[in-house]
């Protein structure tokens, strides 16, 4: 059976790798098919179109940065979705918001086509080591359907409900990070006005109960200033933007704070790095330069 992949960023060139590890097939399919070389050159077939993945696929795996993008790939005059076989199961494993995901649900549906929603939980190095977490959304047979791939590229398969409710729960999950990263940053900013250096800071404050566990494997960047990204900053702006389109009947006041830090940072060329890079506008060289922008 022939696993159509779309989306080989960060994350989904990792995820595609180790479905080819577990022996897999893929058929593949990227803006940007520089990024798809390593696949290819390890037996991946190169698709020019998510049409061309649709008519080649049983199932499909969409991994890409926000709705616009799955809507374009799954709907758009090339789009895959009406390619599909009756029966095909298509799992979107990005990050978009409940209503989308149901929405998808819907339109895979009238064609036939199962849907899971499955965005994950890990970064770049849980990818590789194919350690992530699914967050799932759907029919128990589907999910079912789906548990060998997603064993081949995760450690846990978490069916949170229907359709949009994964989606739902990794909103909460990124929501959390991003006020915990903002929060520990700008603690880390005024433990040094204090006269602590960030070294004491950082070997004092991680494994403290205080601190989000997750933090941790932030430690290398905050102490060498240096964010590469693992999860672009510009993605969590993202997120938090969907934070707020969902949140019709909740107050998230500590959320729209955070969002727009994140936005400063966006303003600031920090899109890019690694969400963490947040750190930066606490610091006071880069708020001089914002306050002389």
């Amino acid at each position: 059976m022939t696993i159509g992949f779309i989306g080989l960023g960060i994350m989904g060139s990792r995820m595609a790798a180790n479905l080819q590890h577990a022996g897999k097939q893929l058929i593949i399919f990227n803006r940007t098919p520089a990024k798809a070389e390593a696949l290819i050159a390890s037996g991946a077939q190169l698709a020019t179109s998510p049409a061309e993945v649709g008519r080649h696929s049983a199932t499909i795996i969409t991994m890409l940065a926000h709705p616009q993008a799955v809507e374009a790939a799954a709907l758009g005059q090339a789009g895959f979705l009406d390619q599909l076989q009756a029966g095909a199961l298509w799992i979107d494993c990005s990050t978009g918001n409940p209503e989308f995901a149901r929405r998808m649900a819907s339109e895979a549906a009238k064609r036939d086509v199962a849907f899971i929603d499955a965005p994950v939980t890990g970064s770049k190095g849980q990818a590789e080591a194919g350690q992530l977490v699914f967050l799932a959304g759907g029919n128990v047979k589907d999910l079912a359907a789906a548990d060998e791939l997603f064993r081949c590229m995760g450690r846990q398969t978490i069916h949170v409900g229907i359709h949009g409710m994964g989606t739902a729960l990794k909103l909460v999950f990124n929501l959390l990070l991003a006020n915990a990263m903002a929060s520990f940053a700008e603690g880390l900013a005024f433990g040094e006005s204090l006269g602590i250096s960030r070294e004491t800071l950082l070997d004092t404050l991680f494994g403290a109960p205080i601190v989000a566990p997750f933090l941790t494997f932030k430690r290398a960047k905050l102490a060498n200033d240096s964010y590469e990204a693992e999860f672009p900053l510009r993605w969590m702006h993202k997120d938090l933007a969907m934070v707020a389109a969902a949140a019709s009947s909740v107050a998230t006041p500590l959320t729209t704070t955070t969002a727009a830090l994140y936005q400063q940072a966006l303003e600031c060329g920090l899109g890019d790095q690694d969400f963490s890079a947040i750190a930066r506008l606490f610091q006071a060289d880069e708020q001089a330069t914002m306050l002389n922008q």
